[in-house]
């Protein structure tokens, strides 16, 4: 399927389904006072600049003689950082949390309650599964913010030239993957760095595989049952005979290698097109023309179970201006703003603005679509964000990436799972 500019139908993926229980506070800080400055952290560059300035003026319209300013965070390290920011006297007021780690913040006190504006924020137009990720006790800490579906991206030129059709099988994504990068010197067939985790998953959910089950009150890891192993021996043939990412690398910005035509392959939310076929100056890159995309197939066929990723938004139970801190979360929830957000690729965060992302052409929603019908999450565990924060995903895969024993390495990291979500 060939991308091309235009408008987006999207259907369905905006009811992505995710387990998870959220808790938090119910007491702001002092009232706000006129001429405040709030402090809104984002992460990444996801939000796009469009968005970043509708907020911070229309704010300081809206509010005069107050200031917003955009702190931008990297997702590395998030966890702890948001642990010591939130728990301090200079905590910043507004905070974006992945949603996997939203639970371990809502079940914490960290987050004021949203319950008295959460139909100004969107009540039942809220896409359901961040609701449920941001709560905790029935009440609404994290409203949600975007969302997205994982899609692979490819050369259309690249694979004519390496004699591989678009895969519809998942074995016969690794076998291309392999076929692509020996028949295209100096090129990925499938761009995968070693921290690369999210992309992993399917792997695993595909061969029947789970990262941890519950049990009863306990946590059961599964990285090293016979059919989790499966999906990881996979990952290791892409990583080791199809990948020239850095063995130590993360997945952020892999769009440049792949625009850059130094991969053939990419898997990546959705939002990840305008950073493909367009540069920071918003001009044609030189793949724009050439690149094609596809839902990453199942063991059987079909589209596979893909990570759902996206964000959830808070306000910091510290925060000193705890009502103009709403003021501006309304804004980052309003139509305009979330417009904004859709018309770059996000999913986003009300159900009735689904049609509005333009991340390309209908055949791309439909792919979008297809992929968030069989989207996962992570264990819904609110201890699941130190499994994050403690790098023992990242760390497994940069040893599988490196050639690394997987069972043996698959073993101790299902110890060190069970011992923090059991803890």
């Amino acid at each position: 399927m060939k991308k091309t500019l235009g408008a987006v139908a999207l259907i369905g993926a905006s009811a992505l389904v995710l387990a998870g229980c959220a808790g938090g506070s119910d007491n702001g800080g002092s009232s706000s006072d006129e001429g405040a400055e709030i402090r809104v952290w984002l992460v990444g560059t996801d939000t796009p600049q469009d968005a970043r300035d509708y907020l911070k003026k229309t704010f300081e319209d809206e509010n005069p003689g107050s200031t917003l300013v955009i702190e931008e965070q990297q997702w590395t390290g998030l966890v702890d950082k948001l642990t010591t920011s939130l728990s301090s006297n200079d905590s910043p007021d507004i905070v974006e949390m992945g949603n996997t780690q939203a639970p371990a913040f809502t079940s914490s006190g960290a987050l004021l309650s949203l319950a008295d504006i959460e139909g100004d924020l969107g009540g039942d137009d809220l896409l359901p599964g961040f609701v449920e990720a941001g709560s905790w006790d029935g009440t609404l800490y994290a409203a949600p913010y975007y969302s997205g579906a994982r899609v692979v991206f490819y050369n259309t030129a690249m694979y004519e030239q390496a004699g591989v059709a678009v895969p519809t099988t998942l074995d016969e994504y690794v076998s291309n993957g392999v076929t692509l990068a020996g028949a295209l010197p100096g090129v990925s067939g499938v761009y995968f760095p070693g921290k690369d985790w999210y992309n992993a998953l399917p792997f695993i959910w595909e061969n029947g595989g789970e990262i941890a089950v519950q049990d009863g009150d306990e946590w059961d890891a599964q990285l090293s049952s016979d059919e989790s192993l499966a999906g990881l021996a996979q990952v290791q043939e892409l990583m080791t005979k199809a990948s020239l990412a850095p063995k130590d690398g993360d997945e952020t910005e892999g769009w440049v290698p792949f625009r850059t035509e130094q991969s053939a392959t990419y898997s990546a939310p959705s939002w990840a097109y305008w950073s493909i076929v367009a540069d920071e100056d918003k001009q044609p890159t030189a793949v724009a023309d050439t690149t094609g995309y596809y839902a990453l197939p199942g063991m059987d066929g079909g589209a596979a179970q893909v990570f759902a990723g996206g964000s959830n938004v808070g306000i910091a139970a510290k925060s000193k201006n705890p009502d103009l801190a709403k003021t501006a979360l309304e804004i980052m929830l309003s139509d305009e703003y979330q417009t904004i957000l859709a018309e770059n690729g996000l999913v986003p965060a009300l159900v009735s603005l689904g049609d509005k992302v333009a991340a390309a052409t209908p055949e791309l929603a439909t792919v979008i679509a297809e992929a968030a019908a069989n989207a996962k999450l992570t264990p819904a565990s609110p201890n699941w964000a130190d499994v994050e924060a403690q790098g023992i995903m990242q760390d497994l895969f940069v040893n599988i990436a490196n050639g690394g024993d997987i069972k043996e390495l698959a073993t101790a990291a299902d110890e060190q799972i069970e011992s923090i979500l059991n803890g």
